[in-house]
């Protein structure tokens, strides 16, 4: 008898001698079980014995392939994870306070957002801007107003994570500009631009031009960060939106890896070489609840992108196989209700990215599910990353749960379901052709539908919403922003057309819509040079939006 059979020979008497009687006496909780993404839980998992030749291909060892355990050999023992509060508010000023406050805390890197109108290419003086400018992050009209942002910031000394998507480059562009006005060059200068407008138009909606256009964008930034600024990460593929959008895990991995696949396509298709920018390519991912599954989602996605780029696109440098990720809480899995219960599920989840082996981590603050973050709630999310960090004795092993037979189960079952939606997804024709199906789209709504039903009918507990709720909730401080905001950007913008070369920049306009038209031209340069100019980010936009048209979204019933 092989020790395998002898292993299940005892679990069947452990359960006819011993679990029988109990369950007779006191019967589980429920019928069956499951994580948060509808995979079975077993009670109790065996072991799976593993040749020397099929250990190595599953597991290996951290900072070699497929790196399931981790893309460094050491992982938190040699240095923590990068700390990064997402922050922006209001204007540049109010926002470069924040981020001074976050830094003097001992935050290690800065995470920029930006408010709705930068998103999708307006001046905040636009009329579509109204009632947004300066809501959900910060205005950015203008080199002046990144200039003012990053006051006082030296940019070789921080590493700086900017979430824009459709305008992207000229975002990049912009912070560029600043590095070179503070006399740093490009080689020094590090951090993630998203750059993921796939994900835009599958689960967030800040897109401005078609599919086509916007790859088109998106691989001209490969292109020049490979060559331009070494150190940058040139795109963050994002299913943390995808989440939030109602995603399980597995197929929050599945479509964001898809996407990955439908960004390599377009730049080898450019010309590109897959080690030339592969490197470059970065993650973001979002931590839920469920401990163990998140952590076994992370430990997948690793060996699958690995296996992607080896495999599939036959690269040959390590390093271009490697999924370097950033984590963000789940905004969604916060409540308004009994908001200081927020703090012990945002610990789980920073847990869950610390046991998966993120690269950097925003933890949320307690009172997002509100509105925008006060300085106490910040501070309180900081300190949690810091508490796991220094106190919970987590970061002394490189991978602290391989070997757990359920993780280790776990992360085979959720890596069997990811190759089956990515599967799905070839035979479709590829990401864009499954987004403009509706496929991506309708997977996802099922599944937010499924688990609102299971929430409603209070087969999903949620504390303090369905069920341990408080009649006399106390009420907290929200961070609000003055509605004077737009009129103070505007007088910014009317001082700067004023006061820069005007007839400059509208020839450099006219340079950018030449380049547009020329598909075999790299746009970041002439982007560049306007931003430089003092040219607005609404003008530029404007610019490609006459060239490129707008998308525009399909319905999915």
């Amino acid at each position: 008898m092989t020790e395998l059979n002898k292993i299940t020979h005892s679990k069947q008497k452990w359960e006819s001698e011993i679990l029988k009687t109990t369950l007779e006496r006191n019967p589980e909780r429920k019928p069956d079980f499951s994580t948060s993404s509808w995979i079975p839980v077993e009670r109790v998992s065996l072991p799976v014995l593993l040749s020397e030749e099929q250990y190595m291909a599953k597991l290996g060892f951290p900072g070699d392939y497929p790196f399931t355990r981790g893309v460094q050999p050491t992982m938190y023992r040699g240095r923590f994870w990068t700390m990064r509060q997402y922050a922006g508010f209001g204007t540049a000023e109010e926002s470069n306070q924040r981020y001074k406050y976050l830094l003097s805390q001992g935050q290690t890197g800065l995470s920029v957002a930006f408010d709705l109108p930068t998103q999708i290419g307006y001046d905040s003086d636009d009329p579509m801007s109204i009632g947004e400018v300066g809501k959900v992050g910060v205005a950015i009209d203008s080199l002046k107003d990144m200039e003012m942002l990053f006051d006082g910031i030296p940019l070789d000394q921080v590493s700086t994570s900017m979430t824009i998507n459709a305008p992207a480059a000229v975002l990049l562009a912009l912070y560029i500009a600043v590095a070179e006005e503070q006399g740093i060059s490009n080689d020094k200068i590090r951090g993630t631009i998203q750059n993921d407008i796939l994900k835009e138009y599958i689960a967030r909606g800040t897109y401005i031009f078609p599919p086509e256009p916007s790859l088109r964008l998106v691989t001209n930034i490969f292109e020049y960060c490979s060559k331009e600024i070494p150190r940058w990460n040139s795109i963050s593929i994002s299913g943390y939106h995808i989440r939030e959008a109602g995603s399980t895990a597995v197929q929050e991995v599945a479509f964001t890896l898809a996407n990955g696949i439908e960004y390599i396509n377009a730049a080898l298709q450019s010309g590109l070489d897959i080690d030339q920018f592969a490197g470059g390519l970065s993650f973001f991912f979002n931590a839920h609840n469920d401990l163990l599954e998140e952590v076994a989602k992370f430990r997948a996605a690793r060996r699958i992108w690995a296996k992607i780029i080896k495999e599939k696109f036959k690269a040959k440098n390590p390093k271009s196989m490697m999924l370097r990720f950033h984590t963000q809480t789940g905004g969604s899995t916060l409540t308004a209700q009994q908001p200081d219960n927020n703090i012990v599920r945002v610990t789980i989840q920073t847990l869950a990215a610390v046991l998966g082996g993120t690269q950097s981590l925003h933890t949320n603050s307690r009172d997002e599910a509100m509105g925008l973050p006060t300085e106490d709630a910040v501070q309180i999310a900081l300190r949690t990353q810091q508490i796991v960090a220094h106190e919970s004795g987590v970061t002394n092993s490189v991978d602290p749960l391989a070997g757990s037979y359920f993780v280790e189960s776990l992360t085979d079952k959720i890596e069997e379901s990811v190759w089956r939606y990515i599967n799905k997804i070839e035979q479709l024709g590829g990401m864009v052709r499954a987004i403009e199906a509706g496929y991506i789209q309708k997977e996802i709504q099922n599944a937010a539908y499924k688990y609102q039903q299971e929430v409603e009918k209070n087969e999903r507990i949620i504390v303090g919403v369905n069920q341990f709720t408080s009649k006399n909730e106390s009420m907290i401080e929200i961070l609000r922003v003055d509605p004077a905001l737009r009129k103070i950007q505007s007088e910014k913008l009317q001082k700067l057309k004023a006061e820069r070369d005007n007839s400059q920049v509208k020839q450099l306009l006219i340079k950018l819509r030449d380049a547009a038209r020329d598909e075999k031209v790299n746009l970041m340069p002439v982007i560049l040079e306007a931003v430089k100019a003092y040219a607005t980010l609404g003008e530029i936009c404007g610019v490609l939006r006459k060239e490129f048209g707008e998308y525009q979204e399909s319905v999915v019933l």
